[in-house]
């Protein structure tokens, strides 16, 4: 028996013989998935634009121009403008070993002379199109390797906790990591959502493929498109060069879309689309790319009530939400706070180089009184501020600064939370502490365990 063929690859024939065009593609689209011929070299930059080929066999003489081949330089020069990853095969009927050399220092990937053997010209198309995937693996591992790099010596990947809250989410995690569904992880700010969405990734079947993390709620309307889909070079004032977007970034990994509450309506619409098709275009080009990646979102809103509100799209939420999980806040899991302070007591004191043992009884004891407002990251940041600030080698609820938010069950706080919803309350909060640090905002965001940018957001939320 033969060796079965799986037709894959597209090709682009570039030829102003016609003979040449219809036997080459009677023969080769027996083998490759698309072939289009075309003898008008004219027509190359619309038919670059609109497709994405592995190969272009490209002609060095057209009726213009009978055999210098200058024309084939010229074309071969405009194709590796349009796409430089392009891998182009000339053929021409002289065989001058001189133009062969030159074609290929100019970007040719090969060189075939006519009239050709059909099974040469197939091994040749098929080594090509081993070339074009590498190089595009080459480019997608680059930008792969700017994301990684960043995410290296990120601190806390591991989630800690023993409470039955946390015990939950670990089984939610078993459950859904294992599959390929969306999964929309829901929770207050420094609860953990990246950590949970992280865990989804490692114990996936993609977990040896990227994890590309975007903050949604940092990436300008003007730039999301160009940050999440890519742009060609020349598509806007600063596109200097092609550039792959966080959806290509990931294919074959996870992508975690961060604060996706905080996404405009015509955003949204854009994302959907692409969450539909699979497809990513980028800006400035017509051309698609399919994408297989493995959705994951975070959001701190309340996205049902915003779906009411018409300010979040039904058809988005049921496209990102196949599964829930939600994350306690650190108020309703208070058994794990001596775990976690632990944890961070380790860390901070290694990297600050003092001898910190413990933290005092009577300290813990204001921890758990504490309603942390700003959660794990909160609890993360005090410590740290602690140990920095701390004489002794155990640190004492003086090391501490509990004063910008009221300890669970003051009078004062439990009438702010029966008087107001949550949004209100983060807004009394936040109001309160510029106040005591007399509007600096880097103080107030360590302070209630934001970050700057985050604060930032919340500030504009709500008009402060």
């Amino acid at each position: 028996m033969g060796q079965q063929i799986i037709k894959t690859g597209k090709i682009l024939i570039v030829d102003d013989n016609e003979d040449l065009l219809k036997a080459a593609k009677i023969y080769l689209k027996r083998h490759l998935e698309l072939v289009e011929v075309e003898k008008n070299p004219e027509s190359i930059p619309a038919l670059l634009n609109n497709e994405n080929y592995d190969v272009i066999l490209l002609d060095m003489n057209f009726t213009r121009d009978v055999s210098s081949g200058k024309e084939g330089y010229y074309w071969l020069e405009r194709i590796l403008e349009i796409d430089p990853s392009a891998v182009v095969v000339l053929i021409t009927a002289y065989g001058d070993v001189q133009m062969a050399v030159k074609a290929i220092k100019a970007g040719a990937t090969d060189f075939v002379l006519k009239p050709w053997e059909n099974e040469k010209l197939l091994a040749t198309i098929y080594a090509a199109m081993r070339l074009r995937e590498t190089k595009r693996e080459v480019a997608t591992l680059r930008e792969q390797q700017r994301e990684i790099s960043g995410e290296l010596n990120k601190k806390f990947q591991n989630m800690i906790g023993i409470s039955p809250a946390m015990q939950e989410v670990y089984r939610a995690i078993d459950r859904v990591a294992v599959t390929d569904a969306n999964v929309l992880i829901l929770g207050e700010n420094g609860t953990g959502k990246e950590l949970v969405a992280r865990a989804i990734h490692r114990n996936s079947h993609r977990k040896n493929e990227v994890f590309i993390n975007v903050d949604l709620g940092s990436i300008s309307e003007t730039l999301f498109e160009s940050e999440l889909f890519g742009h060609k070079k020349g598509a806007f004032t600063d596109a200097r060069e092609d550039r792959a977007g966080r959806f290509e970034i990931a294919n074959k990994g996870t992508i975690f879309l961060d604060e996706i509450g905080n996404l405009s309506l015509p955003l949204q619409a854009k994302l959907l689309t692409v969450l539909q098709n699979r497809k990513v275009s980028r800006v400035g080009a017509n051309k698609q790319t399919e994408i297989d990646i493995r959705l994951l979102c975070a959001t701190n809103l309340p996205l049902y009530d915003m779906v009411k509100e018409n300010r979040f799209r039904q058809d988005l939420l049921y496209r990102i939400n196949t599964i829930e999980i939600e994350l306690p806040a650190l108020r309703q899991r208070l058994e794990d706070i001596p775990l976690l302070a632990d944890h961070f007591l380790k860390t901070y004191s290694e990297k600050y180089e003092k001898k910190i043992t413990r933290i005092s009884d009577a300290a813990m004891s204001r921890m758990h009184k504490h309603s942390w407002p700003g959660n794990i990251r909160e609890l993360q940041h005090s410590i740290e501020r602690a140990i920095i600030m701390s004489n002794s080698n155990i640190l004492q609820p003086e090391d501490f600064n509990f004063g910008a938010q009221n300890p669970a069950g003051n009078s004062e706080g439990a009438l702010l939370l029966e008087q107001y919803n949550l949004e209100e309350v983060e807004k009394i909060l936040i109001r309160k502490v510029l106040k005591k640090y007399n509007g600096n905002i880097s103080q107030a965001a360590t302070s209630l365990g934001l970050t700057r940018s985050s604060l930032y957001r919340r500030l504009e939320k709500h008009g402060l």
